[in-house]
């Protein structure tokens, strides 16, 4: 098992290396100069050359690259804001803990609505159940997040009065936005679980413990569900992933003050430092979910620990 967890760890440096080459290129070939963005239009050539000299902007793009990446990975420094002057990593670890409330909490939803709603489908293939069931999904899977959360924010918080529209203020505040970026992933997750049902049931296994009396119920959610839960499992960490990006636009629609606001306000002011760490740090999170997926994937599959403790025996 420490052979998988290492394997997906050293699985993980080449995507980090090549989130930071893209996003570092992206905004050094991105037209503006951060020198004349924190400085103003009303300074002089040589005020403007030596703010370019201070912030290294005369380099190379090489010599840039490999400086900038020697901070991110041994430092874990994402340089400091243009527009407040303080160090990107202290903005993005204030926020990120609303970012990260939002997208778990979506998650959740998403799996306690939309593993219930496959297995139905799965179980009443081809009836009305079935048929309803997918349509939801289908609804929910087509409607874009923004619209959602401004539907939902027009209906609960202006008509009815019962949610806020927009803030952090207790628990109440996260219903709305978590629910506009939830019914995607749940979506996504009924169509992934119907799919892995409709495999499993016919499994042999499973027509032998019907065959021994087991009750309809048991072999359903005992037998079936935990086999079928492996492809869900990548699907969940996937969609925690896609929650990510849709919290960056729950936030900007209920004024949320996390990584998605902070993104935004970046870039409406080319606060590169800014929205390079977000983005590096939101792909490191992201690694890191997905290699916890592998090892509970490794975990309801008993297959994958014991190939690699079949590897160390032939050793």
């Amino acid at each position: 098992m420490i052979r998988y967890i290492v394997k997906r760890i050293l699985l993980m440096i080449p995507v980090i290396i090549g989130v930071t080459w893209l996003i570092f290129t992206i905004m050094y070939f991105t037209p503006g100069d951060p020198a004349q963005i924190i400085l103003g239009s009303e300074v002089s050539t040589e005020v403007l050359e030596a703010k370019r000299e201070e912030l290294g902007l005369n380099k190379s793009y090489v010599e840039r690259f490999v400086e900038y990446a020697k901070d991110v990975y041994f430092h874990f420094d994402f340089g400091e804001s243009y527009m407040n002057g303080k160090p990107v990593i202290e903005d993005i670890l204030q926020r990120f803990p609303y970012t990260l409330r939002v997208a778990s909490i979506s998650v959740c939803l998403a799996l306690l609505i939309g593993i219930p709603l496959g297995v139905i489908a799965a179980v009443n293939q081809y009836s009305w159940k079935d048929n309803a069931s997918m349509l939801v999904a289908l609804v929910g899977i087509s409607m874009p997040g923004f619209w959602v959360g401004q539907m939902l924010s027009l209906l609960f918080a202006l008509k009815l009065g019962l949610l806020p529209a927009s803030g952090v203020d207790g628990a109440a505040s996260y219903i709305l936005p978590c629910l506009a970026i939830g019914l995607t992933g749940c979506a996504s997750i009924a169509r992934q679980t119907r799919s892995a049902m409709l495999e499993v049931i016919r499994q042999d296994y499973i027509v032998t413990a019907r065959a021994k009396g087991i009750a309809n119920q048991k072999v359903i959610f005992v037998h079936g569900l935990r086999n079928a839960l492996i492809p869900v499992a990548t699907q969940a960490g996937t969609s925690f992933g896609t929650q990510l990006g849709g919290a960056i636009v729950a936030e900007s629609v209920f004024s949320i003050p996390g990584i998605g606001t902070y993104m935004m306000n970046s870039i409406s002011s080319r606060d590169y430092p800014a929205i390079q760490g977000s983005v590096i740090f939101v792909a490191v999170v992201f690694s890191l979910v997905m290699l916890l997926v592998d090892l509970v994937y490794a975990f309801i599959d008993p297959r994958i620990k014991a190939q690699y403790a079949g590897k160390k025996r032939r050793k």
